[in-house]
């Protein structure tokens, strides 16, 4: 039994500095995650009895983002209680992974209409909170050759000959991109503001947006990863890629992804529980592809990722009409975008996580809602949308407009 799996509504929320005095502090993670709920709830009077389940990503599924928090976003959200809830996390492709899963779910037959997407507070849930074996353990750190993503990310340019200029002209546009699209009003149907309890406005745009970016301002940062390299990291590197004399340290806070809070959810069905619940679907998901990669070097995944994706899809780079390359670090789109001959003119028409931030388990869901909204504006049919995955993964997942 093969179903299509439909896309029928994709919606995020703003993205808020990650810190204590960013905007979405004081929203909890279920409370951004019951926002969303509601909304979806509400734009298509759902009678949620109608969803089978809700597949959530979260990187960091401890605290209050613990305890299976789309089980419990679920009933907080009064959505109908034979709703399911399953919290997962692929690391940085969490939120990707929770639509393919869904999409799998879908066109199994085993389940008709999913809820998928990701969730991440980062201010009040800090990276690496969770702890683990590969960052923490060091047998397992040393047998695994582990170094921070962004040595990884500095060794990539050094072996691709990306410059210092090269990234910073990348992440300037990305800032410059992302403004003009809130200018232009291309974010207002897919971004759902976020209240606070009373009601009042807590955000309702991307808050870590710099429209004034250039490379002479960023040029004035000192690289982030040098210090990290010096402790013994670089030296992994050194071992392992022997054609490079020493990693150039080109990136920084200003030319890699920033730590936000936000959430993302897709609504994905088969045609038959889309009419059921009188939805017109909007895309469908053609397919999807996860690999594993170089664990070291850590940020490749994408290319062989997209590579397997369009393989399995009898398509070619070329089909691809918009791409949406996370932007982690500058390096990581630059790089995949490169091996795929894919111009930059197609890459994140609307800036990416360079600008507005990169919410951990909800980026590869946002990455989705932004591609949408932005093929239905331009009239286009394909987008490709992947992310490079901590641990040495890539995942890709390719979407068609119907």
């Amino acid at each position: 039994m093969t179903e299509v799996a439909y896309i029928y509504d994709a919606i995020r929320t703003p993205r808020g500095k990650g810190k204590k005095e960013g905007s979405l502090h004081q929203a909890t993670p279920i409370w951004l995650v019951r926002t969303l709920l509601k909304e979806m709830q509400k734009r298509h009077d759902l009678d949620t009895s109608l969803v089978d389940d809700l597949v959530l990503g979260c990187v960091t599924p401890v605290g209050e983002q613990g305890s299976d928090i789309a089980r419990i976003a679920i009933i907080d959200a009064d959505w109908d209680e034979s709703v399911a809830g399953v919290t997962l996390s692929r690391f940085c492709a969490s939120g990707l992974e929770s639509i393919n899963l869904a999409a799998t779910k879908v066109m199994s037959g085993m389940e008709d209409m999913v809820v998928a997407g990701g969730v991440e507070s980062m201010s009040r849930v800090p990276m690496g909170s969770d702890g683990g074996a590969w960052y923490m353990d060091p047998r397992v750190n040393d047998a695994t050759q582990f170094v921070p993503q962004g040595v990884g990310a500095d060794a990539i340019a050094t072996l691709r000959g990306f410059t210092r200029e090269d990234v910073d002209a990348f992440a300037t546009e990305s800032h410059k991109r992302a403004a003009a699209a809130w200018e232009k009003g291309y974010y207002d149907k897919s971004v759902v503001p976020v209240t606070d309890i009373n009601g009042m406005l807590l955000l309702d745009k991307d808050e870590t947006i710099r429209p004034n970016t250039s490379v002479e301002t960023l040029a004035g940062l000192n690289p982030s990863f040098i210090m990290p390299g010096k402790m013994g990291f670089d030296s992994v590197i050194l071992d392992k890629y022997t054609t490079i004399e020493k990693v150039n340290h080109v990136h920084h806070a200003g030319n890699s992804s920033g730590i936000v809070d936000g959430s993302a959810l897709c609504l994905v069905g088969s045609k038959a529980a889309g009419e059921k619940a009188n939805l017109k679907p909007r895309a469908k998901i053609t397919m999807a592809s996860v690999i594993g990669s170089e664990p070291t070097i850590m940020l490749t995944g994408p290319t062989p990722a997209c590579l397997k994706a369009l393989s399995k899809a009898g398509m070619t780079a070329s089909d691809i009409d918009l791409w949406e390359i996370n932007e982690a670090f500058a390096v990581v789109p630059m790089n995949t975008a490169a091996d795929l001959g894919v111009s930059l003119d197609k890459v994140n028409v609307n800036g990416g996580a360079i600008a507005m931030g990169h919410p951990l388990g909800a980026t590869g869901a946002m990455l989705v809602t932004t591609v949408l909204d932005e093929l239905e504006r331009r009239d286009l049919n394909t987008a490709m949308i992947t992310l490079c995955v901590g641990g040495g993964m890539g995942i890709a997942t390719i979407i068609e407009r119907v």
